[in-house]
């Protein structure tokens, strides 16, 4: 803020009040009589343009106390303080009150009294004005109460990288705009802000106003400047925001590792997965229009952001797991290191078992049976070995053992039976992995929200 040098306001013709014509009949009392002579005796001589003070070079100590009333609206950094002034001298203004009827104290418009310039520096409002003119309290001493409300507009820093369970440290630095420290002392009343009128804001908790006097000497004069500053500390109510954006994304999250529960034929795993994700783009909408623009991304726009990676990464992974699952008979039957690691340990790790079995029974390899179907030769059928086992003591015109045409049929049969019976086992061992990757992935993934959500409540406390 740039400081102009002092200069002294060119002295006009003093402000007097009218000569009164009448009496009002309230005022016919010895009091009113004496008050318009108070008020004509005092302001005969009186110029309001300059400093009230005896000897030039001296100070004049103004003591400054704000009072917060309400908070009207963050985004803008609008607020409702009101100034006090407390007693100020002026040296012009004392009367003797036995002269005068024992008058200790009269009301009268601030504009027939000099007034310091106090303004707010860091004020961001467009009309740039000042406070209301009410009346000032004058005393037989000399001092001067000025008691002004005022709606300022101020400028403001705001974090929101903890949104929405940030606080921001709001500064009112109040001092005078032409006088300078050898002119003026500015002072703080109390080293806090009354908070006593404060009406709560539904968005806001002021949790404090903590005051400090600060002396500056700017680069355009060499005179110090003191201003006053109010910190005004807030802390944002977060129940909305939880209520209304932070729990909904949780629970579309927690939608998301379901996905991998869906049976692949149903035809619905990828339409939930870009459901959902479309469902937190609207959120992440809501949470972008709700928050000032900022550099810093906000904690929820994190979790959002790490939520719907998670979310398309789910969805990647179930479009591979699926087209395991769509494996066709012509498909290379499951390496070993697949069927060991997939087939036996990750699916015991993940309760995945076929009807009949538990986690806990043996583990046995699907379409494997110890007997003598093992032991079948690959160009013969179960029924041909029987046969051929029984052939030796058959007698060549009464047995069918021995008609060659039918035996080629027979094993021919059994060879389409053999290899049909080989690709549904193929086909059943890839449908069986990617049963099993469904399960694992919905397990971590699971964890990965459970994680994430309990990051963010951890850093937000």
């Amino acid at each position: 803020i740039g400081k102009a040098p002092a200069a002294l306001a060119a002295a006009g013709p003093p402000p007097r009040p009218p000569a009164p014509l009448w009496v009002p009949a309230g005022c016919r009392g010895a009091q009113g009589r004496f008050a318009y002579k108070l008020l004509r005796n005092l302001f005969a001589n009186y110029s309001s343009a300059l400093r009230p003070v005896e000897d030039t070079d001296r100070a004049l100590n103004v003591t400054l106390q704000v009072t917060l009333s309400q908070i009207i609206d963050m985004v803008s950094g609008q607020g409702q303080p009101k100034g006090h002034l407390p007693p100020w001298l002026d040296a012009h203004l004392a009367w003797d009150k036995d002269a005068y009827g024992g008058i200790d104290s009269i009301r009268i418009p601030s504009s027939y009294v000099w007034r310091p310039d106090i303004i707010l520096y860091n004020n961001a409002d467009d009309r740039f004005g000042g406070s209301m003119e009410t009346n000032v309290v004058l005393r037989s001493d000399g001092h001067i109460m000025w008691d002004s409300p005022a709606i300022t507009k101020s400028s403001c820093k705001v974090d929101v990288s903890y949104f929405p369970f940030d606080g921001q440290q709001c500064p009112l630095t109040f001092g005078s705009w032409t006088y300078n420290g050898n002119q003026i002392d500015l002072r703080n009343r109390l080293d806090t802000g009354d908070l006593t009128d404060f009406v709560e804001n539904v968005e806001w908790e002021v949790l404090g106003m903590p005051a400090t006097r600060n002396v500056i000497t700017y680069g355009c004069c060499s005179e110090p400047y003191p201003d006053v500053t109010y910190t005004l500390l807030l802390r944002r109510r977060a129940s909305f925001y939880i209520f209304n954006l932070l729990l909904p994304c949780i629970m579309v999250s927690f939608l998301a590792p379901l996905g991998f529960y869906l049976p692949a034929d149903s035809g619905e795993k990828v339409s939930l997965g870009v459901t959902v994700l479309l469902a937190l783009t609207v959120f992440q909408l809501l949470v972008a229009e709700s928050m000032p623009p900022s550099e810093s991304v906000p904690l929820i726009g994190k979790y959002y952001i790490a939520t719907m990676t998670m979310i398309t990464a789910s969805t990647a992974l179930t479009i591979f797991i699926m087209n395991v699952h769509h494996c066709g008979p012509g498909a290379r039957p499951v390496p070993p290191w697949a069927r060991r690691l997939i087939l036996h340990h990750m699916a015991r790790l993940c309760c995945v078992y076929e009807v009949g079995q538990s986690c806990k029974s043996p583990r046995r390899v699907p379409g494997r049976r110890a007997g003598r179907e093992d032991t079948v030769g690959p160009g013969e059928s179960p029924m041909e070995g029987e046969v051929g086992a029984e052939a030796g003591g058959c007698p060549r015109d009464r047995c069918l053992c021995h008609h060659d045409g039918l035996l080629r049929n027979v094993g021919y049969i059994a060879g389409c039976f053999r290899r049909h019976r080989a690709s549904q086992r193929r086909t059943g061992e890839w449908k069986k992995v990617a049963k099993v990757m469904d399960r694992f992935f919905m397990w971590v993934f699971f964890l990965m929200v459970f994680l994430m959500s309990v990051l963010i409540l951890g850093n937000a406390a």
